[in-house]
């Protein structure tokens, strides 16, 4: 019952907020859409920004499933790593990404690189360049420093991105940048 009632309040949130957007949306309507009260959201998620902390939670996990996929059709490692990361970019162009995750939740949430959801990416990017640095791809250096800084890079290029007055002219811009950013981390001798 409890996970329906979440279920309920994050679908109607996600319509809600990827439709008119964060600010616009109200807490009677989307308890209304869900068939709940509001004391059932403020129940389950505190209040509206915690309703948007959840709903981001889930986008971001079906992001992160989709990168995955992406990265596990790639020829080497390597190339699955670069994979994951213009992937996340290339996902900016998209509306309800683009204005949930990207422009509504860094202003109501403050710095995406600080969301608990981070931190399990962060490890993730830490272990994938440990293994890239054990297989002689990657040059010797701290694997959580690296993965700290193309995790950045590629967050502020899908920031970039969303932000744009035309997201499609930048994100090619924001790519082949990226790329040529993280290349940076391959041994000279590859």
């Amino acid at each position: 019952m409890v996970e329906e009632t979440r279920g309920k309040l994050i679908a109607a949130a996600r319509k809600a907020f990827a439709d008119k957007g964060y600010a616009a949306s109200s807490m009677d309507d989307l308890t209304a859409a869900a068939g709940l009260t509001r004391g059932a959201l403020y129940h389950n998620f505190g209040d509206k920004k915690g309703l948007l902390q959840a709903v981001i939670d889930q986008i971001d996990a079906e992001m992160l499933a989709r990168m995955r996929v992406a990265s596990s059709q790639a020829e080497t490692p390597w190339l699955g790593f670069m994979t994951e990361g213009v992937a996340y970019i290339e996902m900016a162009l998209e509306p309800e990404i683009q204005r949930i995750m990207l422009l509504d939740g860094p202003s109501v949430l403050g710095d995406p690189s600080q969301w608990p959801n981070q931190t399990a990416c962060l490890r993730t990017t830490t272990q994938a360049i440990e293994q890239l640095i054990a297989d002689g791809v990657v040059k010797d250096m701290d694997p959580e420093a690296a993965a700290r800084l193309i995790n950045g890079a590629a967050l502020n290029a899908a920031l970039w991105v969303a932000a744009a007055k035309e997201p499609a002219a930048v994100l090619p811009k924001a790519v082949e940048a990226f790329r040529e950013l993280a290349s940076g981390l391959l041994r000279a001798e590859r």
